[in-house]
């Protein structure tokens, strides 16, 4: 198991150099509580409109919040809404796409009809209505669970399609022959071979919560009172921080948000490449 883990390590570049970008993010969220006073985070804490240097690395904006100090308690509240977010879609969608993949019949035409009726329906427009009607008592948490109301779509149609083509295997069909149950055959035969393609499900997840997260703070439909990434730009959108040449404040979590997507977008495709006979053969 080490063995393996260490051999698609040192031969898939992608899957490393993306676990690294992830890591050092990780590194920031736990070292930064220990390097600046987390409650700089708030309104009129530090002087405002401070341009980087060293007591304020990354400045601080119009309303005096320190933005070391913002992204230290900011980015891992977006990252908890991806993965909180990320991980309920794919729950959900897995144990949809087995279902409809492995029962058919009516369960499948209901489950398929489901999905293929709301994926026609335009997912910004629901998340930004929701979020309108709940915007006085979002918090972090609330907001991930807005955002995962539509993340569960896209897994179920595509674990479906693996589970369609994966139940008529032979192993599978000697399975039954040989009396074993239904729940038995999908947790014991189906999942371990799919396991790779959920790690890729779950990182694809993880990123458009993040980016859906990030759009609706943009536009002010986020936690009005927490720090996260999203919000420092809506706040730097409203107090015209790009025209005042306040790079500092707009500069900082585009970097962050960037630097985040591509170590997920790595990650995501070197596990594509494990879970892929036809890239790991060219690879």
């Amino acid at each position: 198991m080490i063995g393996n883990i260490f051999y698609h390590l040192r031969t898939n570049l992608r899957l490393t150099a993306g676990l690294v970008m992830f890591s050092l993010i990780v590194l920031f969220m736990l070292l930064g509580p220990m390097m600046v006073d987390v409650r700089q985070a708030r309104p009129l804490s530090t002087f405002p409109s401070q341009p980087p240097g060293p007591d304020y690395p990354f400045g601080t904006d119009d309303q005096g919040r320190n933005l070391f100090a913002a992204a230290v308690v900011g980015v891992p509240m977006t990252l908890r809404v991806g993965l909180i977010a990320g991980a309920v879609g794919v729950g959900v969608g897995t144990i949809l796409g087995f279902l409809s993949g492995y029962l058919g019949g009516r369960v499948d035409t209901l489950i398929r009809g489901t999905v293929d009726t709301l994926l026609t329906v335009p997912g910004l427009v629901v998340l930004i209505s929701i979020a309108s009607i709940i915007r006085e008592a979002i918090s972090v948490e609330i907001m991930a669970l807005v955002v995962a109301l539509l993340a569960w779509m896209w897994p179920t149609r595509t674990i479906r399609a693996q589970v369609l083509s994966m139940r008529e295997q032979p192993y599978v069909q000697m399975a039954k022959l040989n009396g074993v149950g239904t729940w038995e055959i999908i947790w014991r035969e189906l999942m371990p071979n799919l396991l790779p393609y959920l790690a890729v499900s779950f990182v694809g997840s993880v990123s458009a919560a993040i980016l859906a997260s990030i759009g609706l703070e943009a536009i002010g439909l986020g936690p009005q009172n927490e720090p996260t990434v999203g919000m420092t730009i809506y706040w730097s959108i409203q107090f015209n921080s790009l025209i005042r040449g306040l790079w500092w404040w707009w500069g900082v979590p585009i970097f962050f948000i960037v630097f985040l997507f591509v170590s997920l977008f790595l990650i995501s495709a070197g596990l594509d490449q494990i879970a892929n006979p036809r890239l790991r053969r060219v690879a």
